[in-house]
């Protein structure tokens, strides 16, 4: 949990792909292999004169065209997103300034093409945010580059984030977020891709991120869906399934009512 300052820690939350490939022993080109000697081919027989040229049924036989090869590839493997990292950390300095309120700090693992500053702003503003875990500056926050810090957001892979996680006995299995103490270990899966789960924006699927870490540093703990067709709660593993709710990043409504659900024993 967290320390004296706000620390967010991202609740339990190997990414691999193999191409198939045609069997070995499948022709070159699609076409059926013909085995065996060939017959000579009977001599053509005279045809009478004026007659019109016929087509034989072999002519008639559909042929198999080879599928065209794409011109690009896909996303993913353009941009693959790396399973495993160096265990070091670049922190953000952009955004830094002093005073009140909880230090917190964001760090994110070399090698992960996640750029620091970037995310750091980003969560500055999840934080900020009216229906988010500050509540419109009831919880305060400002970032620091070093020193004592009540949150730390580590952007991280999913070994690194395992290995961490895994020192303080949680299971995150290459897929989910946690937190420990000040430290909130964010899986870079699913800060780049979201959840099969949430229906919305990924700059949402990341709210819901931090809120949900930050609202176990304020003391809730999980909660499950409150009926069909309500928002879920952010404390909610969403996840793992909606459960007839709808997906939700925020812990407050508009009006500033808490989003609650019924409590995960």
């Amino acid at each position: 949990m967290a320390t004296a300052a706000v620390a967010f820690r991202f609740a339990p939350l190997p990414h691999s792909s193999r191409a198939a490939s045609a069997p070995a022993s499948a022709p070159a080109t699609g076409d059926s292999a013909i085995s065996g000697p060939a017959s000579p081919a009977p001599a053509p027989k005279p045809k009478p004169a004026g007659a019109s040229p016929s087509l034989s049924p072999s002519s008639h036989k559909p042929t198999h065209k080879r599928a065209p090869a794409p011109t690009k590839s896909p996303p993913a493997a353009r941009n693959p997103i790396p399973v495993a990292g160096p265990g070091t950390f670049t922190v953000a300095r952009a955004g830094v300034r002093s005073g009140g309120g909880n230090a917190s700090r964001v760090e994110v693992e070399d090698g992960t093409g996640v750029d620091p500053d970037a995310a750091a702003a980003q969560i500055a503003g999840f934080l900020a945010a009216p229906r988010g875990g500050a509540r419109g500056g009831e919880h305060s926050f400002h970032q620091v580059p070093e020193g004592p810090a009540g949150l730390v957001v580590r952007i991280a892979t999913a070994a690194t984030t395992d290995r961490i996680c895994g020192r303080n006995g949680l299971d995150t299995h290459g897929e989910v977020n946690c937190r420990v103490g000040a430290d909130v270990m964010v899986n870079l899966k699913r800060w780049q891709t979201g959840s099969p789960e949430f229906d919305g924006p990924l700059a949402d699927y990341r709210a819901l991120i931090i809120n949900h870490e930050v609202g176990h540093w304020l003391g809730h703990g999980h909660e499950t869906c409150p009926g069909r067709g309500r928002p879920a709660p952010a404390m909610m593993q969403q996840i793992y399934g909606l459960k007839g709710c709808v997906a939700n990043a925020w812990p407050y409504d508009a009006n500033g009512h808490y989003l609650a659900g019924p409590p995960v024993s």
